[in-house]
């Protein structure tokens, strides 16, 4: 389940451990359908949570479905434009349409009246009998778009087709979608909260900085230098405040470990050492801002 918790920071952490892909399912692409599958989510979250998955680098597979009981062409072409912004957007790179079958021991299967459709009896099988079938009023035909939603699909994990209508996936007439145009887009662009929660954990996945001599320039300062792969990072500061992170971020480091919380920090927080700023202006201020981006983790 592309559940919110999936931060930015919770998939760095699980891009460090090793992890190189993710499957999760987004079902219906449809908000009310979602809800009524009691899935938890919703497509802006799951569009987050798939933009945090791969800017971490980790893959990302869906499972995708349709011909859900009481779903409509219209939330059939209106996933299918969802799931086209989801690859436009590149933060889904794989994913496979399944088409809806109830079983026994599934919700719908149990109590198909909750979801206004009627199980029909069924003759035995010689080995399982997991499948059932079912009346749905609606009486929207789903296999018919089995073909187009997976050629549609296939173009889209090989980056292609994204200026296509939907309408040429079909050889039948569809409805014009009822999807805003920019709706992912949109949905990526909110900046993602950062609530100060003393109970969350804290980690440090980069190396150990480095304390340079202060330049002629800045005598009073010097520069606590971050290394890794891909980049070199410089945050200018007092000496006594960078003895006091390396400090800190040698005992948050992956080796330790015992995981310690913002709680724990704000309880080793020294406000002499860090230039006698209260604890939530230094969580705030612009070195902190480095360290975060540079392997802070909160989780």
């Amino acid at each position: 389940r592309f559940e919110k918790s999936f931060n930015r920071d919770l998939c760095k952490l699980l891009k460090a451990s090793g992890c190189i892909a993710v499957t999760g399912g987004l079902e219906v692409a449809s908000d009310r359908l979602l809800e009524l599958i009691q899935k938890g989510v919703t497509v802006a979250q799951v569009a987050q949570v798939c933009r945090n998955f791969s800017e971490a680098s980790i893959m990302v597979h869906a499972y995708l479905m349709y011909g859900y009981p009481t779903q409509t062409t219209q939330e059939t072409i209106d996933s299918l434009e969802m799931v086209r912004q989801l690859f436009e957007a590149g933060i889904l790179q794989s994913g496979f349409w399944h088409q809806f079958a109830m079983t026994v021991h599934s919700p719908v299967g149990m109590f198909p009246e909750q979801f206004n459709v009627q199980k029909i009896n069924h003759t035995q099988g010689a080995f399982a009998n997991n499948d059932l079938e079912f009346h749905d009023p609606i009486g929207t035909d789903h296999d018919a778009f089995s073909h187009g939603l997976k050629k549609s699909l296939l173009n889209y994990m090989h980056g292609l087709c994204f200026d296509y209508r939907l309408q040429e996936w079909f050889d039948f007439k569809i409805p014009k979608d009822k999807v805003e145009k920019n709706f992912i887009k949109n949905v990526l662009s909110e900046k993602e909260r950062n609530i100060l929660n003393l109970s969350s954990k804290i980690v440090w996945i980069g190396n150990k900085p480095q304390v340079n001599k202060p330049s002629v320039e800045k005598r009073d300062l010097v520069s606590l230098t971050l290394y890794d792969n891909k980049k070199t990072t410089s945050i200018d500061m007092p000496q006594y405040q960078a003895t006091w992170i390396v400090e800190v971020l040698g005992i948050i480091s992956l080796q330790n470990t015992e995981l310690l919380t913002l709680k724990n920090l704000k309880e080793l927080y020294d406000p002499i050492a860090t230039g006698s700023l209260g604890f939530e202006k230094f969580w705030e201020s612009e070195e902190m801002f480095k360290l975060r981006k540079g392997g802070l983790l909160v989780i």
